[in-house]
C-alpha cells in the first residue's frame, strides 16, 4: 500500500462522518501524490500524517439572550490547523449548516490558500451555527460578545487573527473586536475586515470578488482571451459575488445571474449591480426583491444560475454547489472557463467533468485567496499604524493574484499536467508549508 494511501486511510479512520473534511483531504492527497512518493523525505517525516491532523480544535458553548428574554445556546468553533508558515488565518462563518467537519475542511484549505498567497499565515477557521438572518440588531451583538468572550482567550496578533465569512460582515467584526478589547485591554490587529476608522482596509470588501476575476483574467489570457464580450454566470449575492460580478463587469463582461439561499435572477441585459446592492448590503433582503425593480428580469426557484448558457461561470455561495449535472449542463452550453469564487463550491465529479472537457478550471484555493491576501495586508497595515489607498491595495492584490496564477501553472507543468491548475495550486501550497515544516522539526 502506498504512503498517501495509508495516510487517507488513518485520516478516514479518524473522522468518521465528517464528509466535507476528508473531500478536501482526498482532492489535495491524490494531487499531491506525484511528489510526495518520489522523494522519502515527507514519508521520513511524517508530513501528510501531521499536515492532515489540526494543531487544535477548540468547541465551546455560546449562551445568549433573545429579545423574549429566552436563553438560547449555540455551539462555537475554532480549529487552528497549521501554523508553519504564520500564524493561524482564516474567517468565521455564522451559518446554520455549521458543523465540525465543515471547519475542518475550510481550515485545512486556508493552509494551502494562504501558503500560496506568499504571505506569512498560516491555516484556521472558526463559526458557529448561530443564524444572523432574521435576528434583531442586539441579539446579533449579544451573540457575537458572547461568542468571541471564549474565542479571545485562543487567539492574538501573532498567535491566530479571524476574519469574516458567510453570516460575518463588518457588523459582526466590529461587535467581536469590541469584545475582545474590553477583555484584553489591547488595542491589536487580532481580527481582520474591521471597518476603516479602526484598522480596516481599503479594498477588503471587494477583495475576494476581484482577485476572483483578475485570476480567471489570468488563466483567460493563456489562450489569448479574456472577460470582454462574455456572458458571465454567477451564483451568491454576498461579497464575493457582487465584486465579482462589478470587476467582470469593468472588464468587459455581461453578468447575467446571482442567486441567495431562495432563488436566483435572470437578466438578459447584465445585472444592475446598484440596484443588488441596495438590496443586498443596505436593505439585507432577499433577491427576489429585483425583479420587482428591473424590468424583464426573471425570478427562478427551481434548479440553478448553472442552467443559463455562459462563457464563464463563477460559483461564490457555498461548498458543493455545483454538481456532475450542473457541470454536464455548462459543458454543454459552451463554458470556456469556471473559477470558485467560494470554498470548495465544486464537487469532485465536477472537476472532473471541466477537466476532461478541457474547460479551464481554477480551484478556489487559487482562485479565493485574494481575500485572505488582503486580510494579510491589512495586518500588516496593523502592525506599521499605517493606512494605504485603495490603488495600492489593489495593485499589490493584482500582482499576489498573479503571482499565484503563475506557481499553480509552473506547479501544474513541473510536476502534473499543463493548465492543470486543481494539481498545480495543490502541489505549490504544500511544498511551501512542507518545507517549513521539515526545517522545524517534529
Amino acid at each position: 500500500m502506498s504512503y498517501i494511501q495509508q495516510v487517507r486511510d488513518t485520516v478516514a479512520a479518524r473522522n468518521v462522518g465528517q464528509p466535507e473534511f476528508m473531500q478536501a483531504v482526498d482532492e489535495v492527497l491524490t494531487t499531491i501524490a506525484p511528489i510526495v512518493e518520489s522523494d522519502a523525505v515527507y514519508k521520513n517525516n511524517a508530513i501528510l500524517e501531521r499536515i492532515t491532523e489540526p494543531d487544535r480544535q477548540i468547541m465551546f458553548r455560546v449562551p445568549w439572550t433573545d429579545d423574549n428574554g429566552n436563553i438560547r445556546v449555540n455551539r462555537g468553533y475554532r480549529v487552528q490547523f497549521n501554523n508553519a508558515i504564520g500564524p493561524y488565518k482564516g474567517g468565521l462563518r455564522l451559518h446554520p449548516s455549521v458543523n465540525l467537519s465543515i471547519i475542518k475542511f475550510l481550515s485545512f484549505e486556508q493552509i494551502f490558500k494562504n501558503s500560496l498567497t506568499g504571505l506569512p499565515i498560516g491555516g484556521g477557521k472558526g463559526g458557529s451555527d448561530f443564524d444572523p438572518k432574521g435576528k434583531s440588531e442586539r441579539e446579533i451583538r449579544e451573540f457575537c460578545q458572547s461568542f468571541m468572550t471564549e474565542l479571545a482567550r485562543h487567539i492574538g496578533a501573532d498567535v491566530d487573527v479571524p476574519a469574516g465569512d458567510i453570516g460575518v460582515s463588518g457588523r459582526e467584526i466590529g461587535y467581536m473586536f469590541g469584545q475582545y478589547k474590553r477583555l484584553t485591554n489591547v488595542y491589536e490587529g487580532v481580527l481582520t475586515g474591521k471597518g476603516l476608522p479602526y484598522g480596516g482596509s481599503l479594498a477588503r470588501t471587494e477583495a475576494t470578488g476581484f482577485g476572483l476575476v483578475y485570476i480567471v483574467q489570468n488563466m483567460l489570457e493563456t489562450i489569448g482571451d479574456g472577460f470582454k464580450g462574455k456572458t458571465v454566470a454567477i451564483s451568491g449575492a454576498g461579497n464575493v459575488a457582487i465584486y465579482a460580478a462589478q470587476k467582470a463587469t469593468e472588464l468587459g463582461g455581461k453578468v447575467v445571474t446571482m442567486s441567495d439561499s431562495n432563488g436566483w435572477i435572470y437578466d438578459k441585459n447584465g445585472i444592475n449591480l446598484q440596484v443588488i446592492k441596495d438590496i443586498k448590503e443596505i436593505k439585507r433582503g432577499r433577491i427576489k426583491e429585483y425583479t420587482d425593480r428591473v424590468n424583464g428580469a426573471e425570478y427562478h426557484t427551481d434548479d440553478n444560475v448553472w442552467q443559463t448558457k455562459c462563457d464563464i461561470a463563477l460559483p461564490c455561495a457555498t461548498q458543493n454547489e455545483l454538481t456532475l449535472a450542473d457541470a454536464k449542463t455548462l459543458i454543454k452550453n459552451g463554458v470556456i472557463a469556471v473559477g470558485e469564487g467560494a470554498n470548495m463550491p465544486s464537487t469532485t465529479e465536477a472537476i472532473n467533468a471541466f477537466q476532461a472537457a478541457h474547460v479551464l478550471f481554477m480551484p478556489a484555493k487559487a482562485a479565493n485567496a485574494g481575500g485572505v491576501a488582503v486580510s494579510a495586508l491589512e495586518m500588516s497595515q496593523n502592525s506599521q499604524r499605517l493606512s494605504w489607498s485603495f490603488d495600492k491595495v489593489d495593485d499589490k492584490l493584482k500582482y499576489i493574484m498573479r503571482d499565484i496564477f503563475d506557481k499553480a501553472a509552473s506547479a501544474a507543468k513541473q510536476y502534473a499536467t499543463p493548465a492543470d491548475y486543481v494539481a498545480g495550486a495543490n502541489i505549490a501550497g504544500f511544498l511551501k508549508v512542507a518545507q517549513a515544516m521539515i526545517a522545524q522539526g517534529v
